[in-house]
């Protein structure tokens, strides 16, 4: 049998050691797609960086994400807000109609008498801003 051959621990050891690896593969496509998302520096110091991770492989990453994590960090948040503003710009566009559908309503609520003139301006402003 398979399992008398390969004892307990060693599957555990092989488990850590495969989740070790995916880890390191993470941790290294994310400094690869932030070298090269970066409009900050040129292309020469680029190269440098793929070079360095590259050939010193444990030295270049741990160089890496300790000199440049805020820099990290905050080019990732950036993404983020800028990934955010256009689903929710996508979202508004298509669900809400725009500030003229809102008007509209506002309009239909004011002839009907549900709401006064100020509310109205307040909702026309509202929806304009």
């Amino acid at each position: 049998m398979i399992a008398a051959d390969y004892p307990f621990l060693d599957i555990f050891w092989t488990m850590f050691v495969f989740f070790l690896f995916f880890i390191w593969l993470t941790i290294l496509f994310r400094i690869f797609g932030d070298i090269f998302r970066r409009k900050d520096i040129g292309g020469g110091v680029k190269a440098l960086w793929i070079v360095f991770v590259i050939l010193l492989p444990f030295l270049g990453v741990f160089v890496y994400l300790i000199s440049q994590n805020d820099g990290m960090t905050q080019r990732a948040l950036d993404r983020a807000q800028a990934e955010r503003s256009q689903r929710d710009a996508y979202v508004q566009s298509v669900a809400g109609g725009g500030a003229a559908v809102e008007i509209e309503r506002a309009k239909g609520l004011l002839d009907s008498g549900a709401i006064t003139q100020a509310e109205f301006d307040a909702l026309k402003q509202k929806a304009l801003a």
